[in-house]
């Protein structure tokens, strides 16, 4: 990958730092002095593209006031056959260096170079990570925080995999549990009444209330008839339950496949029961000695490995103290091992059995106190949890329209789920919406959504590759294909909304860098909106069709490369990028 912003920055650091050691040389300035400043783009473009701090950071050492200092640098700076023309001083001792016309070109250059590779890097090649998200109990339909996750994993691991890293998608299947004994036992209640009479047989306080529960016990009824009425309970919780299984994972992987999403694995808990790999990863937590018994259960020492970490990262007693530290039960007194438990297992087979480098889990934000609690885990383990495992936490969504909190289907007059919703508003619209800010709340506007105006922002973005598509088709069939960059003249594109086009160009490269170091893939959104707001100022602004041909050329390949980092960015949010709207 070229990011020419990064180069723009090095190169900035790079003549800043030959001009202070000419000026040392000379005797100017002192020599010796190790200075560590930044190179920044400022917001407002009179003060130049381009500043760095360095007289500010070097003042105190040098003792010497900054604009001094920067008065000497610029004397001594050699702009020849870099990517600036010129650099001045401002404020307090800022150094502005103002771009040329070498740096506009090679951006244009870039992208025709990279085409749909461009954005990618090496940034992570040779780091093997798991992104697991989504991994909803499979007891019932998905609901919007589901489908919110799903967004955000997919997208970041598109986000990694552009930075080289080698990305596993992974669901994590929860069929094994209290929560199954929960799902077994609401449909057993409910088989029941259909044979019985509803008042016959109470159903559990705690049960799955939802009509997909009768409608699975209905079909369970179909099919078996009352053969499963005197049965063993045991039996026919297990038959219920795989029954209720086997019917609602295939839509689960149906529902997430409309929406765009394929994992490399669907990976089942029960096989990690069924393996004994629990319970060896709880004997491995004894043999570390981070175990006790008490009341005929085993408990993990949280607080005692979790103190320990808290202190080795400098936190005081005071502060420990007020985290409220507490142990976690692994094995029950019945000789069951609990949800905590396998989680551990499953993390470390992620770790030690499967070679992961990193694992990052999308989680809501009401897992917040696991997620310390999992990692100290791992520490105990020796898989250096802390470090290793990333949990991004995502907050709540709410359904908008017209201004009111939605709550039903308009189609079912139920709660709605991922599928009620991919029924209401294209997959584009939902997975351009849910891919916000992950720690913030949001409102998914359903009105906005279905709206084909500039104020919905997936419509605009799209609108605008549909826009550069029959323009570049309507000009080849007139005899004027895009030409390559080699074959124009890039000093021509001297009108501000095609510099302000170009530097948005470049800037795509720096947005998918901070979205993979951010765990925040939601940079594109914003990227995108700015990308269409560029082309369309530009489009308004100056004129293609009939200009004469040198600058006619010129216009194509930006046009061009509009188009090809536009497509680029909405492939990676998993939104078609069409040709006409």
């Amino acid at each position: 990958m070229i990011n020419m912003i990064q180069k723009a920055k090095e190169q900035v650091l790079a003549l800043t730092t030959a001009a202070y050691e000419a000026a040392a040389a000379e005797g100017s300035l002192p020599a010796g002095v190790a200075v560590k400043a930044a190179v920044e783009i400022p917001k407002d473009t009179a003060n130049g593209d381009y500043t760095t701090t360095f007289a500010m950071a070097a003042a105190k050492a040098m003792k010497k006031n900054p604009r001094e200092i920067a008065g000497i640098l610029l004397q001594h700076l050699q702009l020849n056959g870099s990517y600036f023309a010129s650099a001045e001083i401002a404020g307090p001792g800022f150094l502005n260096f103002r771009l040329s016309r070498t740096w506009f070109a090679d951006v244009l250059a870039a992208v025709e170079a990279e085409g749909n590779a461009y954005g990618t890097s090496d940034t992570l090649r040779g780091q093997k990570i798991m992104v697991e998200f989504v991994s909803a109990n499979p007891t019932g339909p998905m609901h919007m925080g589901n489908a919110r996750g799903g967004v955000l994993g997919d997208t970041l691991a598109s986000v990694l995999q552009t930075a080289g890293a080698d990305v596993w998608r992974e669901f994590y299947v929860n069929d094994a549990g209290n929560q199954i004994e929960k799902f077994a036992a609401s449909l057993e209640a409910r088989y029941l009444q259909i044979l019985l009479g509803e008042d016959a047989v109470e159903f559990p306080e705690d049960g799955y209330h939802g009509d997909d529960i009768k409608d699975l016990a209905r079909a369970f009824y179909e099919q078996y008839g009352d053969s499963y009425k005197d049965t063993p309970k045991a039996e026919r919780h297990a038959a219920l339950a795989k029954f209720g299984l086997e019917r609602n994972i295939p839509k689960m992987q149906s529902d997430l496949r409309k929406y765009g999403i394929e994992y490399d694995q669907w990976f089942f808990e029960s096989s990690l029961h069924e393996s004994g790999y629990v319970a060896e990863t709880v004997d491995k937590l004894t043999a570390a000695g981070c175990t006790y018994e008490k009341d005929g259960a085993l408990w993990l020492a949280t607080s005692r490995i979790l103190e320990e970490n808290y202190r080795r990262a400098g936190k005081s007693d005071k502060e420990i103290a007020k985290l409220d530290l507490k142990d976690d039960v692994l094995r029950r007194a019945n000789g069951f091992y609990t949800y905590f438990a396998a989680d551990i297992a499953y993390h470390r087979n992620k770790f030690e059995k499967r070679g992961f480098d990193r694992v990052i889990n999308i989680w809501g934000a009401d897992h917040h106190g696991h997620v310390a609690r999992l990692k100290g885990a791992l520490d105990a383990l020796g898989l250096d949890g802390t470090h290793r495992l990333d949990i991004v936490l995502m907050q709540l969504v709410r359904l908008m329209r017209d201004g009111e909190l939605v709550r039903m289907s308009k189609r079912t007059g139920k709660a709605i789920s991922l599928s009620d919703l991919l029924d209401e508003v294209s997959v584009d619209a939902a997975r351009w919406y849910f891919n916000g800010k992950p720690d913030s709340p949001m409102d998914f506007d359903l009105g906005l959504a279905v709206r084909e105006d500039s104020e919905n922002p997936v419509y605009y973005v799209q609108y605008a590759h549909a826009r550069l598509c029959n323009l570049l088709k309507t000009l080849a069939a007139e005899g004027s294909p895009v030409p390559s960059v080699g074959e124009i003249d890039a000093s021509l594109l001297t009108d501000p909304t095609e510099i302000a086009l170009i530097k948005e160009l470049a800037l795509y490269c720096e947005e998918l860098r901070l979205a993979a170091r951010d765990y925040d893939p939601s940079h594109i959104n914003r990227y995108l909106l700015g990308l269409a707001g560029a082309f369309h100022r530009f489009y308004t602004a100056c004129r293609i069709k009939g200009e004469e041909k040198a600058l006619l050329s010129a216009r194509l390949n930006l046009a061009a490369a509009a188009r090809t980092v536009l497509a680029n960015g909405l492939g990676i949010l998993g939104v078609t990028a069409p040709e006409k709207m």
